[in-house]
């Protein structure tokens, strides 16, 4: 089977999880004695957390487009294997969102870091799937 829908599909969960990741800001609150600027300043750790999930996506999406450069046709197996692989891109968006609530706490640091750091692992083991498995290639 062509690869064009598997393209179109795998690009829409990638823009969708991409999009989420702005769903770490809350719009902050007025508050008495505080200027806008320090209120978002405050926020700093969701604005970290935002550029290093929003470039993580990213690359992965370029090394997954790259990919799809030298694959000519996929097969079921292949179509279940990037699902799974899919499934993992659209995950970043949570331990995004932990890291940047929690990175202020005491313990932070063996929580959220490892949190990120596995679903950062469990992308990289599923995209290695995909290109190992590629069924068609150029």
């Amino acid at each position: 089977m062509e690869t064009a829908r598997l393209e179109t599909f795998s690009d829409g969960v990638f823009a969708i999880a991409i999009t989420l990741l702005v769903l770490l800001f809350d719009v902050p609150r007025a508050s008495e004695g505080r200027s806008l600027g320090h209120v978002l300043a405050h926020q700093w750790p969701s604005y970290a957390s935002y550029v290093v999930s929003f470039v993580t996506i990213g690359i992965i999406w370029v090394n997954h487009h790259t990919l799809f450069r030298h694959i000519v046709r996929v097969d079921r197996v292949f179509l279940f294997i990037n699902i799974g692989f899919l499934m993992t891109v659209a995950f970043l968006p949570y331990p995004t969102a932990v890291v940047a609530k929690f990175i202020r706490a005491h313990d932070a640091r063996h929580g959220p870091p490892g949190l990120f750091s596995s679903e950062d692992r469990s992308c990289a083991a599923a995209g290695t799937s995909v290109n190992g498995e590629c069924p068609v290639c150029r």
